[in-house]
């Protein structure tokens, strides 16, 4: 049997969030509906691709394989929609995301969008998340790409880990109190760092304080601290610690695409916020 276009597309916004009822409004159609569509495929591959029960639904082997195909044959399908019947997207998307997610994460979310829509213009800066949230809700900025502060900030995309990292060439942790670098007083890390050590009972002393990514990786390379940092920021050359050098777990980041008011009615904004949930959320069922 073919993969017809619909099949894949109620597959993929259940995969995108989280849900046959999340997923209805997207594909127009009843949760009724989706599942039948959803065994049809199923049928028409002769392999299981979702295992779900009451609460949670899990993509199988076979259902994260065939995912990245049907997330191929639908943007292929949309680029052919649009180069028949769509209208040129143009205009400006100002864009704020903090430094330690800008690399892993919208790099390529970016190099995607770009050769599609050239006559977009994207304005991006770079900030702590604390600092582009308010700028979000003043309308200075469209979209950004956040760690949330609470859990009705724009849409959540997944969850960060966070990792005290040292450097191999010093033995720092060893020190009491623990000599820690941090971000400024209104920072996530910060306050997720101080909790985690404040529950072991470990005594601390700040000896660096920085607002830049760049700033506490140096802090931690010249052997003047440990740091609290998104794993996916840390360089391959530092150590990451954990409770063999005495230090416990710490929260992770609640990283959201957060988008203004202001921008509502904007085509550009519309779809690249789309395709930030596209190719950033891992839902939960993909987690496990």
């Amino acid at each position: 049997m073919e993969l017809q276009l619909d099949w894949l597309k109620c597959f993929v916004a259940v995969v995108d969030n989280g849900s046959l009822s999340g997923a209805a409004p997207q594909v127009h159609r009843s949760q009724s509906a989706i599942s039948m569509q959803l065994k049809k495929l199923e049928a028409a591959v002769g392999r299981q691709l979702l295992l779900r029960d009451a609460r949670h639904l899990q993509l199988t082997a076979d259902g994260q394989v065939l995912l990245g195909y049907a997330r191929r044959l639908l943007d292929l399908h949309a680029d052919a929609q649009s180069a028949f019947h769509g209208a040129e997207l143009a205009g400006r998307v100002r864009l704020g995301v903090p430094d330690d997610y800008a690399a892993k994460y919208l790099t390529p979310a970016l190099k995607r969008f770009a050769p599609r829509h050239g006559a977009v213009e994207i304005e991006l800066d770079c900030e702590q998340s604390t600092s582009l949230i308010p700028r979000v809700e003043q309308g200075e900025l469209d979209l950004a790409l956040i760690s949330r502060d609470h859990s009705r900030r724009g849409t959540l995309l997944f969850h960060e880990p966070m990792v005290w990292v040292g450097s191999p060439q010093f033995d720092i942790w060893r020190r009491d109190p623990l000599p820690i670098a941090v971000y400024e007083s209104v920072s996530l890390a910060r306050r997720s760092a101080i909790n985690s050590l404040a529950l072991q009972g470990r005594e601390y002393r700040v000896v660096y304080n920085s607002s830049s990514l760049a700033g506490q990786i140096a802090a931690v390379e010249s052997g003047l601290a440990v740091a609290a940092l998104t794993r996916c920021s840390v360089p391959e050359h530092l150590q990451i610690l954990g409770e063999q050098e005495g230090l416990g777990p710490l929260e992770p980041m609640q990283v959201a695409v957060y988008r203004s008011r202001a921008s509502k009615g904007s085509r550009p904004v519309d779809h690249l916020q789309q395709l930030l949930i596209k190719t950033l959320r891992i839902s939960a069922f993909q987690q496990a």
